[in-house]
């Protein structure tokens, strides 16, 4: 697993990282789904929002596991 990611010369936990990539796609997210009918039938939007950030999150991480340390050790 990589723990810490280097950005302009500074240690980030990864897991910061992928939280704030996600948080962003959420962000993003937002607007298309509000526009779907589905969005109404939600009981509650926040947690809506909630659970694609945690799906998110946990998709880059594992994304990062798979992928990432593969490449890095070759």
């Amino acid at each position: 697993m990589i723990e810490e990611i280097q950005l302009l010369g500074v240690y980030v936990p990864a897991a910061l990282v992928w939280a704030v990539v996600a948080a962003v796609a959420v962000y993003l997210l937002r607007v298309p789904l509000q526009r779907i009918p589905a969005e109404k039938l939600v009981w509650h939007p926040g947690l809506l929002d909630l659970l694609l950030f945690v799906l998110i999150w946990w998709g880059l991480g594992a994304l990062a596991d798979t992928y990432l340390t593969s490449w890095l050790a070759s």
